[in-house]
């Protein structure tokens, strides 16, 4: 799988990414096993990170302003 830039690591930490964007930061820390003390809250944000697209989806939608670069977000 390393030959194609996968590893374990980029597994954990798509799926983290994945679950904290779909369902919550308290369910991606719960699902990445990192909820058994306080300190473990900066573990999980180092896994989940907003990209480009999420960052300018969030700006329009506050301002209901259209942004090139964000998706439309559908509930």
């Amino acid at each position: 799988m390393t030959t194609q830039g996968v590893s374990t690591h980029w597994l954990r930490h798509t799926t983290l990414t994945w679950v904290e964007r779909n369902h919550g930061y308290a369910i991606a820390r719960a699902y990445a096993g990192h909820t058994t003390t306080n300190s473990d809250t900066g573990t999980t944000a180092a896994y989940t990170r907003a990209g480009m697209t999420e960052i300018a989806t969030a700006l329009a939608t506050l301002t209901g302003e259209p942004h090139p670069l964000a998706t439309s977000r559908t509930g």
